[in-house]
């Protein structure tokens, strides 16, 4: 008979660890998913509708140079600006050197991407702007000529 009441405490006791098991597995999982929900309202992305502008389009200059971007940050200064007009006539002229150097096979190799810049084309302020400083940068920063005669090194 004490055999049996132990056995049956004994039973009790494991049918006992058993839920216990179960319930701490369930409050886990739950655990588990209320941490992985993430805070509310914190780096929320906002899906808009595209605004459509007829006739427009809007172009800008890619170096995939990290150094020119930083030279660029620099020496972008507002006091520094010329009109649009210098900055499209020296494009044209630099556009012309490096795509002849990049056509004619020229010693470096660096002039191998041809710069689609047409002078018909308005592309505005900024993009000859930076187009202008990235060619003054090869020249005044990474010594390599473009064409001779350019303007003033800016500093």
């Amino acid at each position: 008979m004490v055999f049996l009441f132990v056995n049956t405490i004994g039973f009790y006791f494991e049918r006992e660890v058993i839920k216990m098991k179960h319930l701490f597995f369930l409050l886990a999982v739950l655990v588990i998913f209320w941490a992985c929900k993430g805070p509310k309202g914190i780096g929320k992305i906002e899906i808009t509708e595209p605004e459509v502008v007829v006739d427009s389009v809007e172009y800008g200059v890619e170096t995939f140079d990290a150094k020119f971007e930083a030279w660029y940050a620099m020496h972008n200064s507002p006091a520094k600006y010329r009109s649009l007009a210098y900055y499209e006539n020296w494009n044209k002229q630099y556009v012309q050197a490096w795509n002849f150097k990049a056509l004619n096979g020229a010693k470096n190799s660096f002039f191998q991407p041809i710069v689609g810049y047409d002078p018909n084309e308005k592309y505005g302020f900024d993009v000859n702007h930076k187009l202008f400083y990235y060619f003054q940068y090869v020249e005044n920063v990474l010594k390599i000529e473009i064409m001779p005669g350019g303007p003033r090194a800016i500093h």
